[in-house]
């Protein structure tokens, strides 16, 4: 498996020098531009679907004081690494990292205030059959908030979509349509430079 596979996936020791990357440099810078578009209740229920190393679970934690994140990843690696960061608020109860698949949830429906995805949705096989999911497990007008380094037409992502099985470039208008045929009701897009975030009414 070629190191950027771990995108995806990430194992072994691959995966966990990936996992600790995705939570600093750009994933950071990008996760913050993204954060600013929501607002958030600080006793919300929210869950980060592919939550990757935990940085944005952590991120999450600190703008619900009194809420609870859930943070959901397929890789044990990804896992593990995001316990790691979020120890002490999983302790205090705050705070839960499952192993699950994104396009197979095992929430309650409308148990969410909020569901995140950052830098995750391009790996998803099934990605409509996901939203209707996704759009199951959340409360009557929650949201539901995707955020991309790529707008699906960019040259580097391009370029690595050629290179990693599995990973396919949606742009504004392909996620607007699924997200709409999923049944979400308000869809709104934003860009800055080649990011993209999208923000989806329940």
């Amino acid at each position: 498996m070629s190191f950027f596979q771990n995108t995806q996936k990430p194992e072994g020791l691959g995966g966990k020098i990936m996992v600790k990357g995705m939570n600093s440099g750009a994933h950071a810078k990008l996760a913050a531009w993204g954060l600013s578009h929501l607002t958030i209740a600080g006793d919300a229920a929210v869950l980060d679907a592919g939550c990757g190393g935990g940085a944005n679970v952590n991120r999450l934690l600190g703008k619900v004081p009194k809420g609870h994140v859930t943070g959901l990843d397929y890789s044990e690696i990804s896992v593990e690494e995001s316990r790691k960061v979020n120890r002490k608020e999983v302790a205090a109860g705050r705070c839960e990292i499952v192993q699950g698949d994104v396009s197979n949830l095992k929430f309650q429906k409308e148990s969410f205030d909020l569901v995140t995805a950052f830098e995750t949705v391009y790996f998803w096989p099934d990605i409509e059959k996901t939203f209707e999911g996704i759009r199951d497990v959340l409360k009557p007008g929650g949201v539901f908030f995707i955020c991309n380094e790529s707008d699906g037409h960019d040259k580097e992502a391009v370029k690595f979509s050629k290179i990693i099985q599995g990973m396919t470039l949606l742009d504004a208008d392909a996620l607007t349509g699924l997200l709409k045929k999923a049944g979400f009701t308000q869809v709104e897009t934003d860009t800055k430079g080649i990011w993209l975030c999208v923000k989806a009414v329940k």
